[in-house]
């Protein structure tokens, strides 16, 4: 029975599903850094100098203690993390899009369907008409 199910499981698409996982977990892992690392100092360097992850906004400041010590953390929205991160959906999307457009390229069209036989109907037409004769 195991060997059954080992086979039943262990069919192609289950395998390419694995690999699609894994694959998508490593791809997303490259277009993290590439985002982070690359284009995100692009970004900031065109918009004046600024890092989007430091952006945010102060709903209460940090109050600190004479020796340097922060008796109560600021808080605040950090709305710069949110637009690195609409950045990351946006060239993931990108990348995802050109992908499956370069797929669909490698796609061999479906062959023509081969054209039908005659019916039942017609063969009997074709006989009844000939013993006609």
């Amino acid at each position: 029975m195991w060997k059954e199910f080992k086979d039943f499981i262990m069919t192609g698409n289950v395998i390419d599903l694995a690999v699609a996982v894994i694959l998508a977990g490593a791809v997303g892992l490259v277009v993290n850094g590439f985002v982070t690392d690359i284009m995100m100092p692009i970004v900031g360097n065109f918009a004046g100098g600024v890092d989007f992850a430091d952006l945010k906004y102060v709903l209460s400041p940090a109050d600190i203690a004479a020796d340097g010590t922060i008796t109560k953390p600021e808080n605040a929205i950090m709305y710069g993390n949110w637009v690195n991160s609409i950045i990351n959906l946006l060239i993931v999307g990108f990348v995802l899009f050109v992908i499956v457009k370069a797929y669909n390229k490698t796609k061999k069209p479906a062959a023509p369907a081969a054209p039908a036989g005659p019916t039942e109907i017609d063969l009997l037409k074709e006989i009844r008409d000939a013993l006609k004769k």
